[in-house]
């Protein structure tokens, strides 16, 4: 038997509280885990547990679901970045449908980007409806090509051609108002690979449209986001999640609120709370950086899974950890009006069979 085709032996644990808050906030959540193959949605059952529902997706990555001024609306879809596609999810169940007595929303592959393999990291969506995603391997931020691989849409300036090299290794992207507004690069390096000897404390922060750097001397940043008018980005080499003022005297300054114990990717707000994703520090690229140090202080293993924090105290008030073969997770997504989410894996023969269309009566409907 392959590694390929050996079986993931993975549990999952939870606070005691994450379905009544899950309850409270209306939503679920998604994360994707390219060690594994598989995007991941958690929901609630309807014996008031959560329900992990498991679809495979070839090396996911960035993921976005479409908001339409402050309010985030599912029916935009979920946005994924996926070896060397970038594909479109749509929820193709109404209000009142459900899927085998259970699934309260069903996210189908609608739209598929064949853009070869450029690891792709973070993904959003413009106003234009167009995929935009950081092509980490060339270097910049690029949109699915209609003729070739991909259109360059921004380069950072250090970096002086669009060449296969990853250089400064681009990796996260905050949009704002339609448009991509903040990415975060682990260094400045114009030479190939020349980010590795950069992760502790090359990391920066940069504006698309000024191009200017905002914040530097991060330790392997990610996950840049825009929430409620502040800047907010994971330094992943020290576990923590922290803001960056654009204005006064912090102003450029990474302001640390938590700390959480792993390699943190994945970033995704609902109100007060910010959703988490946490990796184990398992290889070469993760290790000799200043969360080895954090962790050891802390007298804590690092563990992956999904932290949810109080903005307001900086507090975990619940979380969902995994245990097993998978230990790296990229990114983190709240879902909201979903209860119970499922989604059809691109290579599943379900494709097939499942048909919807607008007008479709409310009801149960059989997978």
């Amino acid at each position: 038997m392959t590694n390929k085709d050996r079986k993931i032996e993975q549990t999952y644990s939870t606070s005691s509280g994450l379905v009544r808050r899950l309850a409270s906030l209306n939503v679920s959540f998604a994360f994707s885990s390219y060690q594994s193959n598989t995007l991941y949605l958690v929901g609630r059952n309807k014996n008031n547990g959560i329900n992990v529902h498991q679809a495979m997706v070839q090396r996911p990555m960035g993921l976005h679901v479409q908001k339409s001024g402050d309010r985030v609306d599912m029916a935009g879809g979920l946005t994924v970045t996926a070896g060397h596609q970038v594909i479109r999810f749509e929820n193709t169940l109404q209000p009142g449908q459900e899927i085998n007595h259970t699934f309260d929303a069903c996210l189908t592959p609608r739209m598929v980007h064949f853009t070869g393999s450029l690891d792709a990291h973070d993904v959003g969506v413009d106003d234009l409806d167009r995929p935009i995603f950081v092509n980490t391997r060339f270097n910049c931020l690029a949109e699915p090509g209609h003729k070739y691989s991909f259109e360059k849409v921004w380069m950072p300036s250090f970096v002086s051609a669009l060449i296969d090299e990853d250089r400064c290794h681009l990796n996260g992207l905050a949009m704002q108002d339609g448009k991509p507004k903040y990415v975060t690069a682990v260094s400045r390096s114009n030479t190939i690979d020349g980010w590795r000897d950069r992760r502790n404390g090359g990391g920066v922060i940069i504006d698309v449209d000024s191009d200017q750097i905002v914040c530097d001397g991060l330790s392997m940043p990610h996950s840049p986001r825009v929430h409620n008018g502040q800047l907010w980005v994971l330094n992943s080499g020290t576990g923590e999640l922290g803001r960056v003022p654009l204005e006064g005297s912090d102003k450029g300054r990474f302001i640390p609120l938590a700390f959480c114990p792993g390699f943190l990717r994945g970033l995704s707000f609902q109100g007060d709370l910010a959703f988490v994703g946490l990796s184990k520090p398992r290889y070469k690229r993760f290790e000799g950086l200043p969360l080895d140090q954090r962790l050891k202080d802390a007298d804590s293993e690092p563990w992956c899974g999904v932290q949810i924090i109080d903005l307001n105290t900086g507090s975990c008030v619940d979380w969902f950890r995994i245990d097993g073969d998978v230990a790296e997770l990229y990114d983190v997504e709240v879902l909201p009006g979903t209860v119970c989410p499922m989604a059809i894996s691109p290579s599943s023969n379900e494709l097939e069979t499942l048909v919807t269309y607008d007008g479709m009566m409310a009801g149960t409907c059989e997978s």
